[in-house]
């Protein structure tokens, strides 16, 4: 997902991501217009939701609902950015804290799953008015940990506990794609963590 840095041609579909959006408030000719942008990292190991820009990053934080905000994790920090050097910057610095562990296909696996969101808003007064009318919308980049065989990968211990958690989270997200596809009355999103994370995603309400 991130290609080769500073490679016009091989860089990846993130710093693409974070030159369109920047790109996109640079180009605004509306001296009205206010932008916020800010963004979150978290990531899901052994079904535990942590937040990797937290001051703890192996803290579990929960998963709550809300008829406004709809859902979110309570507790995740959001940061605010002005420009692409930020964003990546906090993109690194959560990166270096994601679960990684050796196993026998790979010596640094990812042993978690992550979400990185990046959350746009928009203000501008309305004619004839003293309110402003806000818009808002968010952007999820998903890394998804790869699935496995322990024949393969001889996990055992912590590792075959990682990667059956793992499995089941792929697993679930597969049946909710599925119950999708097929219209089906109900959708499983409640069975994994990154599928209750992704419902609106999934649903259709954002990207």
């Amino acid at each position: 997902m991130q290609g080769v840095k500073d490679d016009v041609e091989l860089k990846g579909i993130i710093p693409c991501t974070f030159e369109q959006v920047f790109g996109a408030i640079s180009m605004n000719d509306n001296p009205n217009k206010k932008f916020l942008v800010r963004c979150s990292f978290l990531e899901i190991y052994n079904e535990e939701v942590r937040d990797l820009l937290g001051a703890d990053t192996k803290q579990r934080l929960d998963v709550k609902e809300d008829p406004e905000k709809g859902i979110f994790v309570k507790g995740l920090n959001e940061i605010v950015v002005d420009d692409i050097p930020a964003m990546v910057k906090y993109m690194d610095i959560g990166n270096q804290n994601r679960s990684v562990g050796a196993t026998a296909m790979n010596q640094d696996s990812s042993r978690s799953h992550s979400i990185f969101t990046i959350r746009i808003e928009t203000s501008e007064p309305v004619e004839a008015s003293d309110e402003a009318r806000i818009r808002a919308g968010k952007l999820n980049l998903v890394d998804l940990a790869g699935s496995e065989r322990q024949s393969k990968t001889h996990a055992s211990g912590d590792r075959l506990k990682e990667a059956t958690k793992i499995n089941l989270s792929l697993s679930a997200l597969g049946n909710v794609i599925n119950a999708l596809v097929t219209a089906k009355d109900h959708i499983p999103y409640r069975d994994s963590k990154l599928t209750r994370l992704l419902q609106d995603s999934l649903g259709g309400n954002t990207k």
